[in-house]
Formats: structure tokens, C-alpha cells, sequence
């Protein structure tokens, strides 16, 4: 049986909620034992399974810090949901390669999701507004 909107609302919730935690295994928990992991343009290309995704929030969790993520839009499919959210917190880390120094970064992120019949996620595929990024942490000699 398929999940309904609201149920998959819960799940990307519980997750994010785990995010913003920095708790890698209750993240991890929210998906399948397969599942396939995608951050588009992620150094490490995409994962699968649990174990697979773990070096990429333990990096997500070093180099960003007090995430919060607003949702702004959420579409639903039957087994499907696509989250277009705002995530907001510092960056004390070297997120996406720039150097973050502490400061405050905003971003935009697409996630698609897919769910499996128990309800855990079994496709993550992450969209960010890395132009955003780039504003905010500019590389350096780039007048930073």
C-alpha cells in the first residue's frame, strides 16, 4: 500500500529532523538497506545502501552546522514526493570545497524522493543551489 501524502510528509520530516541534529544514524535509519544515495555533483558520486551513504553525512555534518531546512513545495506521486526546501544555518566546515569560516549560508535544495513499501526512503536524489553557495563562500582570491 502506498504511502499517503502525509505519511511521506512525516517521513522526509523524521529525516530532516535528524539532519538538523547531526545524527548520522537516525538519518541513515530513515533509509532502506539499499538504497541508492544521490547528492548530485558529491565528489564520491552516488551510494548505495546505509553504509554507503555514511562518509557523506558524516562530511555534511563537519562542514555545515545549525541547519534548519524550510519546505516551500512538496509534489506527491504514489510511491514519490519532490521537497523544493530552504535550508539555512553556518558554515564552520569546508562545504562543498569553499571555505566556510563560521559564516551564515542559505541555499536552495530539490530533493527527490522515493519510498519503499515499509515506508523507509529507497532513493535519495539531492539537488543545491551551489550558485547560492558560491555567493556566500566565495573561493579564494576570488576578493573574499
Amino acid at each position: 500500500m502506498p504511502l499517503t501524502p502525509a505519511e511521506m510528509d512525516r517521513k522526509l520530516d523524521e529525516h530532516f529532523g535528524f539532519e538538523a541534529r547531526d545524527d548520522v544514524a537516525g538519518v541513515l535509519a530513515t533509509l532502506t538497506d539499499q538504497a541508492e544515495h544521490d547528492v548530485v555533483g558529491w565528489p564520491g558520486g552516488p551510494s548505495q545502501g546505509r553504509e554507503g551513504a555514511r562518509p557523506f553525512y558524516e562530511t555534511l555534518f563537519s562542514d555545515l552546522a545549525d541547519g534548519q531546512v524550510r519546505s516551500l513545495r512538496r509534489l506527491y506521486g504514489r510511491d514519490f514526493m519532490v521537497d523544493d526546501s530552504a535550508w539555512s544555518g553556518t558554515a564552520p566546515g569546508s562545504p562543498f570545497g569553499l571555505h566556510g569560516g563560521g559564516r551564515p549560508l542559505q541555499f536552495r535544495l530539490l530533493h527527490v524522493i522515493e519510498f519503499s513499501d515499509e515506508g523507509r526512503i529507497s532513493r535519495e536524489n539531492v539537488w543545491i543551489d551551489l550558485a547560492a553557495v558560491l555567493r556566500q563562500l566565495p573561493s579564494p582570491g576570488a576578493g573574499a
